[in-house]
């Protein structure tokens, strides 16, 4: 019979990826995901309709041929990246903790099977570490309340604790920061462009705890984090890009905030794509984006940016837009996160689910 091991084990997660390139895989990721209360956030009834009457008839193809793309010899670059941050993790926490392991929210690696990894070691206690550097209700939430039921599930509920989104953290700023400054050591950029992830403007609202009256209800509503805006994603969007500018040196006329992966003009702006498109009227010849939404690189930054943006922003006149990688597996991100699971290890942690 096993002991119990009294060090926690720490479970990395991350949005999904497909399981391969084919259509058929492609539609069923994109089920799995659009079918998520959390993200798309209507009537059950309109949802089924809109997934599987009207995405679901086209969105593959058009997302397999772009998957492709960017698809390496280890398969989703988002999964790989993921793997080597484990498994650096592993290295630097050392014998501190039981183990590493890597789940997804959307397809594979589930949740539930890594949470029996870990347990399978002899531990008892989950250090649950979501890969969202901002909160968000589509991807941070959804990826813990996804955690809790998986342990919900299981014979023997484990203890967890959750790490708070890192938006602003200086070892997440530090990495990010020192992988941009590789990047851009032979590169002298007109304008950097802070590239997120874009969410619908209403979720920005529901989390206003200002009484309705501060979440895109005025011109500085992100300016600051305040005790309104503390969960809005659109502020800790802001928060981190005035903490990268400041790591890097830039003032408030060297970079931007821009928001990518629009569904509809409903979504959070700037809009990314129009801003790439017109930043070369502006004078903008030569243009770096960073993406710090993602800590791993994938098909919203790849190809979405890397690729497509790319072209937009030559074919408006641009010279080279440059993209900076996300902070993936690098050993200042490996050193970055091991200090923030570390402080959440002297955290109290509570037992059972963390509702």
């Amino acid at each position: 019979m096993m002991d119990r091991d009294p060090r926690p084990g720490v479970l990395l997660i991350n949005l999904g990826t497909p399981d391969s390139t084919s259509t058929a895989d492609v539609r069923r990721y994109l089920a799995e995901f659009l079918n998520d209360p959390l993200v798309l956030d209507i009537p059950s009834p309109l949802r089924r309709l809109l997934v599987h009457g009207i995405i679901l008839r086209t969105r593959p193809r058009r997302s397999a041929e772009a998957y492709r793309s960017i698809w390496t010899e280890r398969g989703s670059p988002l999964l790989a990246h993921g793997q080597d941050l484990a498994a650096g993790l592993a290295r630097e926490l050392g014998d501190a903790v039981a183990g590493v392991e890597l789940a997804m929210r959307y397809r594979l690696p589930r949740p539930g099977a890594a949470l029996e990894r870990l347990r399978a070691l002899g531990t008892d206690e989950i250090v649950v570490v979501p890969l969202f550097p901002q909160y968000s209700m589509a991807a941070w939430a959804s990826a813990v309340v996804a955690v809790q039921r998986a342990a919900e599930r299981a014979r023997n509920v484990p203890a967890l604790r959750v790490v708070p989104p890192f938006y602003d953290h200086p070892a997440f700023l530090a990495a990010a920061a020192d992988v941009a400054r590789e990047s851009l050591a032979d590169f002298a950029p007109d304008r950097v462009l802070l590239s997120f992830h874009g969410v619908p403007e209403r979720h920005c609202t529901r989390s206003d705890d200002g009484g309705g009256s501060h979440c895109l209800r005025r011109e500085d509503c992100c300016d600051a984090i305040v005790a309104a805006n503390r969960q809005c994603y659109r502020a800790q969007c802001f928060a981190t890009a005035r903490g990268l500018a400041a790591e890097l040196g830039l003032d408030s006329g060297g970079y931007e905030v821009a928001f990518q992966s629009r569904f509809t003009k409903a979504w959070i702006r700037p809009f990314t794509d129009e801003r790439l498109r017109a930043l070369p009227g502006e004078g903008v010849r030569r243009l770096a984006v960073l993406c710090p939404a993602f800590v791993a690189d994938c098909l919203e930054t790849i190809e979405e940016i890397g690729m497509r943006g790319a072209a937009d922003f030559r074919a408006a006149g641009g010279e080279e837009l440059r993209l900076v990688p996300c902070v993936n597996a690098h050993p200042a991100w490996v050193r970055g996160l091991a200090h923030i699971i570390r402080e959440n290890l002297r955290a109290p942690v509570a037992a059972g689910s963390p509702r």
